[in-house]
């Protein structure tokens, strides 16, 4: 078998391997897309699963252990249970406190978004 002919038999292996890996360890949205907090399920996971958990978006970010807490570690959402209001005014002020949560992560409608998805899914509703 030519040199070309074993590529071209183990390209689709070597694709199929990497995507295998691409998705061990995501949980994945919990939320049906015809949900209304689908859309806030996206965006808190793109935007803000590196640092909070919560299960309905497949979110793994707050450390588990008070140990190992990091200070970029936020509130784990399964447990908090925070208002539309008050989820704006930590989006919009970077936190609650002098944490390291960036202002206006998301604005406008996504942040309205992302604070009526954690207000509905927070703490384990």
């Amino acid at each position: 078998m030519s040199r070309s002919s074993r590529r071209l038999l183990l390209a689709p292996v070597l694709v199929a391997a990497v995507l295998g890996l691409g998705a061990c360890g995501e949980q994945g949205i919990e939320l049906a897309e015809s949900d209304p907090n689908y859309e806030g399920a996206v965006i808190f996971d793109q935007n803000c699963a590196g640092c909070h958990t919560l299960d309905a978006a497949g979110a793994r970010g707050s450390s588990t252990d008070i140990g190992s807490r990091e200070y970029k570690d936020g509130p784990n959402f399964n447990e908090r249970v925070e208002s539309v209001e008050d989820v704006l005014y930590a989006i919009e002020n970077g936190g609650f406190s002098s944490g390291p949560m960036p202002q206006n992560i998301v604005t406008g409608e996504e942040a309205r978004k992302v604070a009526e998805f954690v207000a509905r899914y927070g703490g384990g509703r």
